[in-house]
């Protein structure tokens, strides 16, 4: 019996209570749902498998003391199937024991549902688009980048094993000043001349100049010998922007695609695939950013002051008003925010039922005007758009910071990163961690095989698994005649608790936006199971060593095979173990080798 059959056994239960006038004056509408009606592990497992407070919570509601009504409760679970003996304790806990068959019944549910184990729909019928990662095209994603990488990913992953439709999308910010300054410092590095005050520095930026003038020279262009006067006009007799000329404009023409094209190289060789890939520019292009702010104006939100166009953010609840038109005729950088909420919303293809923002910290600010954008379109704050706010990441070797400035060119890379310790580590490392505190990032522990590294930890109990299944095959052991009431051992009933809470897991990493847990849950699994493997065996191991004495020869003697309908009910579990961490990993976008 599963946590999710208990709590709604409880719920049931609490209802009969109810209709039955048993439970004074608790009345049926006071009843929480039944997802309210939290089963938990106790720490003390002579407590039994599974605790709930269920009593605690309806006592008040209902009149009655916790422990008069957990009796009431009790009474009804104990004649429950499957549940083989119920206790109240302490202040109104009611504490459950399950039989044998019972608890491990979980075993053949899992090996029965596959990788779709702990998968539900209750998310199903409502579009996520998640956007995240969304770096400025002006050089190569940095370590922070990486890390809503890693966690974007993972958390779309987890999203749609709970139902949802998800949207994944990276925004490129490919207009504005930092584009200006990208070009500009392409043009000096091509001059072999000194970076601008607000340039970028680095490697790549030579390495991107060169691939530009060599492009150009390949198509008849002698970019350098293009007119670096400001101002002007492009190819096609389109005014240059303020201080720009029509070298500056042909480098940017031909960087930024360079860019998009690294990027995209990079998102894949991490194991993210976006749906969209949404530029900026084309908000305005489109003439979307005037039809933003003109159903804001329908709406009341816009006024004229100063000789600028605002947006009336404070009459929903940021701290001041906002201006999205200025002065000069420039529209400000939260023009393009308020089109690209409406497009999200509102596009033919994949409307966005929720918009989930995963931004950096230094974006914490932004909240309060994106908020107030959202309702002033109508929308519910916290739930039509979500935003999450990262922190940072601090990469660690030798003991000491490894520092990080894209603009100094010291910056670490998502290549510099893959490189160091490979995919799976990375996406492992960056996503156990809850994106709401900073990481420290190890490069020496996150390389190295040993059982202090989390992903070598967790994926040796799959390769272990692994390893056990073709043990098993050659000493001839299957499932037949498996009887997992056999099941029995401390060691045992642990393994089958920790797979018996994973769909409640799945579930709770999905609504709280916290794939972390998943990570954290896998790490517990693997170390029930490696535990369990050195108690308790599913293939004959004789003791080898006649001269072996004290602890040796007692863990080899206790390791000896048992029946074989206990044998072959182990190997059932083995393989459910094996089957939870995959799929796991899986959600994780970590591969789950079956040798290490």
């Amino acid at each position: 019996m599963s946590p999710e059959a208990l709590s709604e056994l409880i719920f049931n239960i609490a209802n009969t209570l109810v209709s039955e006038g048993k439970a004074g004056t608790l009345t049926a509408d006071l009843i929480p749902p039944q997802a309210k009606f939290a089963v938990m592990r106790p720490k003390d497992r002579a407590h039994g498998d599974w605790a709930s407070n269920a009593a605690m919570q309806l006592a008040k509601k209902a009149g009655m003391k916790p422990r008069d009504l957990a009796e009431l409760f009790a009474a009804e679970l104990t004649n429950a199937d499957g549940i083989k003996s119920v206790e109240v304790a302490g202040p109104g806990f009611i504490n459950i024991t399950l039989d044998s068959a019972s608890a491990a019944a979980v075993v053949d549910t899992v090996l029965e549902a596959g990788s779709d184990y702990g998968k539900n729909d209750h998310l199903s019928g409502k579009t996520l688009n998640l956007e995240f990662v969304s770096a400025n095209p002006t050089g190569p994603i940095h370590i922070g980048g990486t890390r809503w990488a890693a966690v974007g990913d993972s958390m779309a992953r987890v999203l749609e094993a709970n139902g949802a439709k998800v949207v994944r999308e990276y925004y490129f910010n490919d207009h504005g000043e930092q584009i200006n300054r990208f070009a500009k410092s392409l043009v000096a590095a091509a001059h072999d001349e000194e970076t601008p005050i607000d340039g970028y520095k680095g490697a790549y930026i030579d390495e991107i100049a060169k691939r530009v003038i060599d492009e150009a020279n390949a198509d008849g262009v002698d970019v350098l010998s293009l007119p670096r006067v400001d101002g002007g006009a492009d190819q096609d007799g389109n005014p240059l922007g303020e201080g720009d000329s029509e070298q500056r404009e042909e480098f940017r023409k031909r960087a930024v695609p360079m860019m998009f094209d690294e990027i995209q190289r990079s998102m894949k060789n991490f194991r993210v695939n976006f749906d969209v890939w949404f530029h900026e520019n084309s908000l305005y292009s489109d003439g979307e950013v005037d039809q933003a702010i003109a159903d804001l104006r329908a709406r009341g939100d816009i006024y004229e002051k100063d000789g600028a166009t605002w947006f009336e953010s404070t009459k929903h609840g940021d701290d001041k008003d906002r201006v999205i038109i200025k002065s000069d005729g420039n529209y400000a950088y939260f023009a393009a925010d308020i089109a690209y909420y409406r497009n999200k919303r509102h596009r033919e293809t994949n409307p966005a039922d929720v918009a989930i923002y995963m931004l950096g910290a230094d974006h914490h600010g932004y909240i309060g005007r994106m908020m107030a954008m959202c309702e002033a379109f109508g929308d519910k704050p916290g739930e039509n758009m979500q935003i999450l706010i990262g922190q940072l990441v601090n990469v660690m070797k030798d003991g000491k910071a490894v520092r990080m400035s894209k603009r100094a060119g010291n910056v670490v890379t998502i290549d510099d990163l893959t490189d160091a310790i490979g995919v799976d580590a990375s996406r492992y490392s960056l996503a156990r961690t809850d994106y709401n505190s900073p990481v420290d990032i190890d490069l020496n522990l996150l390389s190295s095989h040993s059982n202090e590294n989390p992903v070598y930890y967790v994926q040796y109990a799959h390769a272990r698994s692994c390893n056990v299944d073709r043990n098993a095959a050659a000493a001839g052991i299957t499932y037949e005649g498996a009887d997992v009431s056999l099941l029995d051992t401390t060691a045992d009933g642990e393994v089958l608790a920790a797979l018996a809470q994973w769909p409640a897991l799945l579930r709770e990493a999905g609504d709280l936006r916290a794939p972390h847990r998943v990570a954290h849950y896998l790490e517990d699994l693997a170390a029930t199971y490696h535990k369990w493997y050195n108690v308790e065996r599913v293939v004959p191991m004789e003791l080898t060593d006649p001269e072996a004495r004290g602890e040796q020869a007692d863990a080899i003697r206790i390791a000896k095979a048992p029946e074989p309908a206990r044998a072959a009910a182990r190997l059932k579990l083995n393989d459910a173990v094996k089957t939870v961490i995959a799929e796991g990993l899986d959600l994780l976008g970590v591969t789950a080798p079956d040798k290490m």
